[in-house]
């Protein structure tokens, strides 16, 4: 069981994880070993609870496909078992910014003495740019 916040917990057997072969540089070992991971996880079918599903499912992730299944790709590190703990932090990482509410904004207005003190800059920024014109004799 994978613990994401103390409410949002995540069975082991909802997320599928396959041994990839890396991409990029690496020399000779690159084209035998697979130590990149595909980490998926399927949303509506997921222990998770269900307003954090639609809640997933809402968001503008383009690693969501159309069926709801999550895909993310782990290969920073040279060995796969590194890179199964980073897809993992990575899943957990997703999910905690992605259910995280944002606070209302709190709509704010200009004070008086702010608008008079622009006002008055653009007016001195006016005369120095009028001062630059050519002399009309």
């Amino acid at each position: 069981m994978i613990t994401i916040t103390p409410t949002i917990t995540l069975e082991d057997s909802d997320i599928e994880m396959q041994a990839i072969r890396a991409q990029g540089p690496g020399g000779q070992n690159v084209n035998k070993v697979s130590s990149a991971i595909h980490l998926r996880l399927d949303i509506p079918a997921s222990s998770l609870p269900q307003e954090v599903k639609d809640t997933l499912l809402n968001t503008k992730d383009s690693r969501i496909s159309n069926d709801g299944v999550f895909v993310l790709k782990a290969q920073n590190s040279r060995t796969q078992e590194q890179n199964r703990e980073d897809a993992i932090v990575r899943l957990k990482a997703w999910i905690v910014s992605a259910t995280k509410k944002q606070k209302p904004r709190k709509a704010t207005r200009m004070s008086r003495a702010v608008k008079a003190r622009r006002g008055e800059a653009k007016k001195q920024q006016s005369v120095r740019k009028s001062m630059r014109k050519k002399v009309d004799i």
